[in-house]
């Protein structure tokens, strides 16, 4: 086994308090949703294999989870709440699961761990789903309604707020594309849906705020960067535009001035390309690029340089999920080491990234696509990242070359209680 070299010549140095993470959903890890109506639906529509069931059982076994996180390095923790455990009934909260969340929040916070909580991650209640949803008018109200009970309940325990994961890709999954429960195909549908998300953020903020006056609140929002297939194309340049603004923008344009922070979810990049209609479409890059995820998605590291720099506006930036779906570990070194290397120049650039979490902690329940747990090697890179809070020369190597991590680091055994 190589051991460490004691010669570094730069290190790529990130800003002093940086945030270094990694983040989770509550029915992706914690098993046993059984009052959500994605449990409804995984039983009703998904293969055996594709349903959450136990997930990693983390409803039960946080504290390894959380030992393990500490070991890692890491300083801060992205995970969320299920509203389904908490409020089962309409208005009857379960004050059992909101003792459980406080006990697994206190956990995190005993580990000096800096904890970001997001109130609603796509699931919902199954009496919330049965009343119609997003799609009822009603819906921001019961979800205000929610936040007015659980945030005084966990206020001790949270740094950071998210109110809602990826508004956008809750309302395009579930009513336009009808890839998820309740798997609807409706323009008119999509636009109410998106509506009442805006309005459900607007009073979740105001009610976190009137609680807690120094609060600090925001979204996660799913982000993607794109650019025009030939650039010189005007119709596919303002393909670029139009798709921007309706994917990046048009959220934090209908609430602005209630953001405290900007969370930003970062996978996709996208090409437009105009065939035989007037509008440009996106094409199936793994045509065109050998960089893509087993997902499909291209991996573009520039892009997410160019998202921050667009979104510059004085707010801090913090990067709420990042990750690559890859059974590659060699590969998702290099992904991450390439997307570190252009948020560090984002950062250069004067943008105000305050903190970067790696999706995810653990191997979890992909939405739709199941999962399997497997720690791996590159939670070593990340860790050293970490550690140094910044990216020393020496990793570089990963870069072009196929090296095994134990060439570069001195690999320790990141066993937890037989977890590992």
């Amino acid at each position: 086994m190589a051991t460490v070299p004691q010669h570094d010549h730069e290190t790529l140095k990130f800003p002093e308090g940086f945030l270094w993470g990694a983040a989770t959903s509550a029915h992706q890890v914690e098993g046993n949703n059984t009052n959500s109506d994605w449990w409804e639906w995984e039983q009703r529509v998904q293969p055996e294999e594709k349903r959450s069931r136990e997930a990693c059982d983390q409803y039960n076994r946080y504290e390894e989870d959380f030992d393990l996180v500490k070991k890692l390095g890491h300083n801060a923790h992205r995970l969320s709440i299920e509203w389904s455990r908490i409020e089962p009934e309409e208005g009857v909260f379960n004050q059992e699961a909101i003792n459980h969340y406080k006990a697994e929040l206190k956990a995190l916070k005993d580990r000096g761990i800096t904890v970001m909580l997001t109130l609603h991650h796509f699931t919902n209640p199954l009496w919330f789903a049965k009343k119609g949803g997003w799609e009822s008018f009603r819906a921001p109200y019961y979800f205000q309604r929610f936040v007015k009970k659980i945030v005084p309940e966990l206020k001790d325990y949270v740094d950071l707020w998210i109110t809602i994961n990826e508004p956008g890709v809750l309302m395009w999954g579930s009513y336009l594309s009808g890839k998820w429960p309740p798997q609807k195909k409706s323009n008119l549908a999509s636009i109410k849906v998106l509506w009442h998300l805006m309005k459900a953020h607007k009073k979740a903020y105001k009610t976190i705020h009137k609680l807690i006056p120094n609060a600090k609140v925001g979204i996660a929002q799913n982000v993607q960067s794109f650019t025009a297939f030939h650039k010189h194309s005007l119709i596919e340049q303002l393909g670029v535009i139009f798709s921007d603004f309706m994917t990046n923008h048009i959220f934090f344009t209908f609430t602005k001035g209630r953001h405290d922070f900007l969370g930003m979810n970062y996978y996709f990049h996208n090409r437009l390309k105009r065939n035989k209609g007037i509008m440009p479409k996106i094409v199936d890059v793994s045509a065109y690029s050998k960089e893509v995820s087993d997902m499909g998605w291209e991996v573009f590291p520039e892009g997410i340089f160019n998202v921050l720099t667009d979104f510059a506006d004085g707010l801090p930036i913090y990067i709420t999920e990042c990750g690559i779906a890859t059974s590659n570990d060699d590969r998702r070194i290099r992904f991450l080491m390439q997307y570190l290397q252009e948020v560090y120049r984002a950062i250069q650039a004067g943008v105000k990234v305050k903190g970067f979490f790696y999706w995810s902690l653990l191997d979890n329940f992909e939405w739709a696509d199941g999962f399997d747990r497997t720690p791996r090697p590159s939670a070593l890179v990340y860790a050293d990242i970490i550690k140094n809070n910044g990216i020393r020369h020496h990793l570089m190597k990963f870069l072009g070359h196929r090296v095994h991590v134990d060439e570069v680091l001195e690999v320790k055994d990141l066993t937890v209680d037989g977890r590992g």
